[in-house]
Order: structure tokens, then sequence, then C-alpha cells
């Protein structure tokens, strides 16, 4: 009879050794010493390299001032600044230039206001590229995508760092843990089926 408790014994060892490994990827946080080896947990022992590692496939694979500058010169985009632009130049010739130079704006036809508006329009379109250009290196000199996200990660906390990846691995973490039962299981059969061949 006790033979037949095989499957549940091996598949509770197979839950319970891959519920502890996975614990064992974030604790313990820091080093433990047990005997002759010591303990960490695979996380903190190697966040900085995580971190390195998470910084360099960010700037190269996912995340480039080149694509900062595709998105701010791409056509749509030019599209929606020149429409702020019109936008703002309307705001300009008919509330602000009344506040701030009523009497010009008294003598000014509505044709000549349209002239102006146009003359501003033609310059502002004309400087737009220049001006995102300057602005776009000006990122790229300043913001080093690589350095931020390696200081991002090896300045969290072995707390949050844990929150971050259960919220991203839970469902897998739980499908290992079950796999390990289910797993310890199938060997318990094999086992039992392997005795009774003797």
């Amino acid at each position: 009879m006790i033979i037949f408790t095989l499957p549940i014994i091996a598949a509770l060892t197979g839950w319970i050794t891959n519920y502890i490994a996975i614990k064992m990827l974030f604790h313990p946080r820091e080093k433990v010493k047990v005997l002759f080896f010591e303990l960490q947990g695979i996380f903190p022992k190697r966040q900085k390299k995580l971190a390195e590692k998470l910084g360099k496939v960010v700037a190269d694979e996912l995340f480039s001032m080149d694509d900062v500058r595709t998105a701010i010169t791409d056509p749509a985009n030019m599209d929606e600044v020149h429409q702020v632009i019109d936008q703002k130049l309307d705001e300009f010739l008919e509330e602000r230039m009344m506040e701030s130079m009523p009497m010009l704006y008294v003598f000014m036809s509505d044709e000549m206001r349209v002239k102006i508006k146009a003359t501003l329009q033609k310059e502002l379109q004309a400087m737009l590229p220049e001006l995102i250009s300057s602005f776009a290196d000006r990122i790229e000199r300043e913001v080093d995508v690589e350095k931020t996200v390696y200081e991002k990660v090896v300045n969290f906390s072995t707390d949050k760092l844990e929150e971050i990846l259960y919220s991203i691995m839970r469902k897998e973490f739980k499908f290992i843990e079950i796999l390990g039962g289910i797993l310890g299981f199938i060997i318990g059969l094999i086992q039992i089926a392997l005795l009774q061949l003797q």
C-alpha cells in the first residue's frame, strides 16, 4: 500500500523543489555562509550584470536616439506641429496683439493680418527642421540611454526587482512549480511500474 504513495511523495518533492528554486532566484538577499558554501539569490548577486546587459539591450535594440529623431521628424508629427503653429499665430494676431499693441491692432486691416501670418508661417516652417535637428542633437549628447537604464536597474531595491520580475513572470513561475509536481508524479508512477516488474 505504501508503494502507491510514491507518486504523491514524488509530486510533492518536485513541486517543493521547484518552489524553492524559484525563491532562490531572489533569496537570500545578502550572502549567507552555509558550511563551506556562500549562498545568495541569483538576481541580488548578479544585479549589476543584469543592469549592464539590460542597459546595452535597451540602447542597442529597443530604444535609440535615432528613433527619437525619426519620431520627431515624422511627417505626421510635423503636420501636428504646423497645426499648433497655425493656431498660436491666430491667437497672437487676434488676441495677444490687441492686448500688447492695441494701437497697431486697430490700424491693421484683415488683409495685413493674413500677410503677416503667411510670412511668419513661412519663416517658422523654414526654421523648424533646423530647430528640430538641433534639439535632437542636444538630446543625443545629453541622454545616455544605456547609462540611464543601468543606473535605474542597479539602484532598484531587491524587493522592487523581485516585484517587477514577479509581475512579468508570475504565470511562468507558477507553471514551473506545477510542472515540477507533474513530473514528480510521473516519475513516481514509473517507479511503481518498475517495482511491479521485479
